[in-house]
């Protein structure tokens, strides 16, 4: 009886999990989604727990304790980390969190080898799955070192590096056959290594520029090899997650390379910053740039009638996106109509900025993509780029040797003023020089983007007796 209900939980589960996919494709849903999405993880984790006690052959008393144990310790760590992690740190935590993936579906691929009887299916499912999740675990400790800043986001270019990888895949299939026939565990253990390998040299290979559709593409392959995982485990509702997963993170990679003009496949054999083996330079100043003020911008944006904002992760950073909420308030009550323009690779996650803004309550109308926002820059009077730069940078338009060539990026230079927020003149994370920072219509802001956003709202309350903009 209880076996059966555990298996319709299931169901009821997967059904959840789609419902909140479904939710999250829309910020006015997006916590619905969520929501939906957490009510089936816990139906999930209940039924499974059920089963887990049925099939165990130790007492029920004792696989409960021990289930329970494992539940504390998860629960104690993610509920730390949830905690306490910053917003800025988002991009390397999910990156973390899928090399667990990866690991556990390497973990169960060899418990499943050394406790299952042979047989040719269980033995390939064993294998792919051993494959997937190691070339999971350690492409994802990579991206995890480049998102935190532990390891350099240049491109890693070693000579014939295709041709490393290509023999990397020939080798494991070579040694697959061998597993097959064999069912030996050296095998499975040599193309272990060998998968830990590729994993790390894959994303090793790609640039700092391309770290949100790494992460989307590691979140795929996660998903793969959790489904990996529910086959060898017999597990149906993983098995539904997995490739859930699985393919919305495939999806949502494929629309990314497509908003950035570049091929899923180039994106994981090359890498901005890198071409035809050669790591490009960021280069160095290209002209003079003009320096600004608050009062100077407050001014600005009290004459202007339209007025579009331009996030990148230093706003993040900066933790810049409540006074910039604040900023928008005042404006649009001064009449000026304010709106955001978000690329999709904006910061170091797909939809990084969306939940900022969304964070700080900035209404949602407002908050438009690339693609409708870029046909309106040549009307707009001010334009506030905020801890953005290679998705304004110009090259990738006029430039066909730069790095970021044919990248679709805001336009914003066809406005009548631009305002750059930067701690610096330094390049972005992809390591390319912008122009857009010389241009005559371009000013820079130099210093910390939330003080120097609450320096201009202070200088907008003081232009209005009321204080209200």
């Amino acid at each position: 009886m209880l076996v059966s209900l555990a298996q319709a939980t299931y169901v009821v589960a997967a059904v959840l999990f789609v419902l909140s996919l479904a939710g999250l494709s829309r910020q006015e849903s997006a916590r619905r989604g969520n929501v939906l999405g957490m009510v089936g993880m816990a139906l999930a984790l209940l039924a499974t727990v059920v089963l887990a006690v049925d099939v165990s052959e130790r007492s029920p008393l004792v696989t409960l304790v021990l289930i329970a144990l494992v539940f504390a310790i998860g629960a104690t760590v993610g509920t730390w980390r949830a905690r306490t992690v910053e917003m800025t740190q988002m991009p390397e935590l999910i990156a973390l969190l899928h090399s667990f993936v990866g690991l556990a579906a390497v973990l169960v691929g060899f418990n499943s080898y050394l406790t299952s009887e042979p047989d040719v299916v269980h033995q390939i499912e064993v294998f792919l799955g051993v494959f997937i999740g190691a070339i999971t675990f350690t492409g994802s400790i990579v991206a995890f070192l480049k998102l935190s800043a532990r390891m350099a986001s240049a491109p890693l270019v070693l000579p014939h590096r295709h041709l490393l990888n290509l023999a990397a895949v020939v080798v494991s299939l070579a040694l697959m056959v061998v597993f097959v026939v064999t069912d030996g565990l050296v095998p499975l253990a040599v193309m272990t290594v060998v998968a830990l390998a590729l994993g790390w040299h894959l994303v090793a290979a790609i640039g700092g520029g391309d770290m949100p559709v790494v992460v989307s593409m590691l979140n795929s392959y996660s998903g793969w090899a959790a489904a990996a995982a529910g086959l060898m485990l017999s597990n149906d509702l993983l098995i539904i997650t997995g490739a859930l997963v699985g393919s919305s993170g495939a999806i949502l990679s494929w629309i990314m390379c497509r908003a950035m003009n570049r091929s899923f496949v180039s994106v994981i054999l090359g890498g901005f910053g890198a071409e035809g083996g050669t790591v490009a330079s960021a280069g160095g100043p290209q002209g003079e740039h003009r320096e600004t003020h608050a009062p100077d911008v407050a001014e600005l944006l009290a004459d202007a009638r339209s007025v579009v904002i331009v996030p990148g992760y230093g706003m993040a950073v900066a933790k810049a996106q409540y006074p910039v909420a604040d900023l928008v308030q005042r404006l649009r009550a001064r009449g000026v109509q304010v709106r955001f323009g978000v690329h999709p690779v904006a910061g170091r996650l797909p939809g990084h900025m969306n939940v900022l803004l969304a964070e700080a309550r900035v209404p949602y109308d407002i908050v438009l993509e690339m693609d409708e926002i870029n046909d309106d820059l040549a009307e707009t009077d001010v334009v506030l780029v905020i801890g953005a730069n290679d998705v304004v940078n110009p090259s990738a338009l006029e430039d066909p040797g730069s790095p970021i060539a044919g990248m679709p990026v805001l336009e914003v230079w066809k406005a009548a003023q631009v305002v750059v927020f930067k701690r610096s003149m330094a390049t972005g994370y992809a390591g390319v020089q912008n122009p857009l920072f010389f241009r005559e219509n371009t000013a820079m802001l130099f210093g910390d983007a939330k003080e120097r956003v609450e320096q201009i709202v202070a200088a907008l309350a003081a232009r209005s007796p009321s204080g209200v903009g």
